[in-house]
């Protein structure tokens, strides 16, 4: 059986997609009208219809992934979805037919299919370098190579095991490369970076993030002071305008590096230790469970949470203002490609 990869807009439907037993994609402007004996060609003319200043290699493009969802996929296949801020995968194997839901359809979850998923999460970070780039494409639909969903089934089977590096690579599914022709080449380099970048990122040691984290806050315009190793009372970073703590903001900043996903205990024992006029961050590149995130919104304290992805993009955004020490940390240079 084959096995697909489905995730929603950056992952943002991976707790979604987990609680509610389902995997879903959206194009709620023609996921009422498709059915699934309508071709390709008819679903791209619809959607051109409906989105009238979208280009054909656009609507195809789009068409392409409803197709697969109602027409390709099917019942027992195996299926993945990614969660890109804690780094982990969720399979799983597809036990409904694809059907329409208009209350959720404005969410990206227009057209579903149930699943029953697997309790064990896999983290990116176990997987040979050769599946980490297969899984890399910007596609919200696409079909796993078989040595990779073999890698996968492998972790699952034995958790503790530790990919070895895979040296053989499959034929190309060609309706895979055929749909990735028509995303924006921007689309599918930026993706395939940021991935890429994340995988350095997470190997550095407790220091070196400590330090990533600081550099990436005075390149946003803040003073820092580092706390030295022991006792830090919740606090591994200060940041402010004097670099004192004297000048508001003032913001507090606790780092927890590859510890596993952070819940709402430790968002709240890290609340707690805050003086009412301070700003926490709190950065976790292991990410964090849904109660830690819904304890973070209620805080009577400011608080941000910086997971992985989050991290990574606000390094990029603010990569050419950072200093010498922090570019050594994380060496990236700028190419350009066709927009």
């Amino acid at each position: 059986m084959p096995t697909w990869m489905i995730r929603g807009e950056k992952g943002r439907l991976y707790d979604t997609f987990r609680e509610q037993e389902m995997v879903a994609i959206g194009w709620p402007e023609i996921a009422a009208d498709v059915r699934p004996e309508m071709p390709r060609e008819a679903i791209a003319t619809l959607y051109q219809t409906r989105v009238p200043r979208l280009s054909w290699p656009s609507a195809y493009a789009g068409a392409s992934q409803i197709w697969r969802f109602m027409n390709e996929i099917a019942v027992g296949d195996g299926v993945i979805t990614y969660s890109p801020g804690n780094r982990t995968y969720l399979k799983g194997e597809v036990i409904g037919a694809p059907s329409y839901n208009a209350e959720t359809a404005d969410q990206g979850l227009a057209l579903l299919r149930r699943v029953r998923w697997r309790e064990l999460e896999i983290a990116r970070d176990r997987l040979s370098t050769r599946s980490r780039n297969s899984l890399g494409s910007t596609l919200t639909i696409f079909r796993l190579p078989d040595d990779v969903a073999d890698e996968l089934e492998r972790l699952i089977q034995l958790p503790d095991s530790v990919a070895e590096e895979q040296t053989h690579i499959d034929s190309p599914d060609l309706d895979t490369l055929a749909d990735a022709a028509q995303i924006s080449a921007l689309d599918g380099v930026q993706a395939q970076a940021l991935e890429r970048v994340k995988d350095i990122v997470v190997n550095l040691s407790w220091d070196e993030m400590q330090e990533l984290v600081a550099g990436i806050l005075r390149a946003m315009g803040y003073k820092t002071q580092i706390s030295p190793p022991g006792p830090d009372r919740g606090r591994d970073i200060v940041a402010s305008p004097d670099g004192f703590g004297f000048e508001h903001p003032r913001i507090v900043v606790e780092v927890k590096h590859r510890s596993g996903q952070v819940n709402s205990q430790t968002i709240r024992g890290f609340i707690g230790g805050r003086h009412p006029d301070d700003r926490g961050l709190f950065v976790s590149t292991g990410g964090f469970t849904k109660d830690a995130k819904y304890e973070a919104d209620r805080s009577s304290v400011p608080l941000a949470l910086w997971d992985a992805d989050t991290l990574v993009r606000t390094l990029i955004d603010h990569y050419q203002a950072t200093d010498s020490e922090t570019k050594r940390l994380v060496p990236l240079k700028r190419i350009y490609v066709p927009a």
